[in-house]
């Protein structure tokens, strides 16, 4: 069989949204081929299939609802983690 999935990740250094880094990145088969970075502010492709996909991505409204994940999916989350590690360490 095949596999198919989608990550999401944040990396920050502190708890300044201009700080964190959101990708949202496709899999097949263990193989990522493309990724959204809020850093790049578009779809990046890896393959030949992945950058088409990017390609039309970045020119629908795929792009510009992507823009937002970074505040909502990370900003929410970072005070959270940082708060917890702060406590366990």
């Amino acid at each position: 069989g095949f596999r198919h999935y989608t990550v999401n990740s944040c990396e920050f250094n502190s708890s300044k949204l201009n700080d964190i880094e959101y990708t949202h990145s496709y899999y097949y088969n263990k193989l990522e081929y493309v990724r959204f970075s809020s850093s790049v502010g578009k779809y990046v492709g890896y393959t030949e299939y992945g950058i088409k996909n990017a390609d039309r991505w970045n020119n629908g409204p795929e792009v510009i609802a992507k823009r937002g994940e970074k505040e909502r999916y990370c900003f929410h989350n970072v005070g959270i983690d940082v708060e917890a590690d702060l406590t366990n360490s």
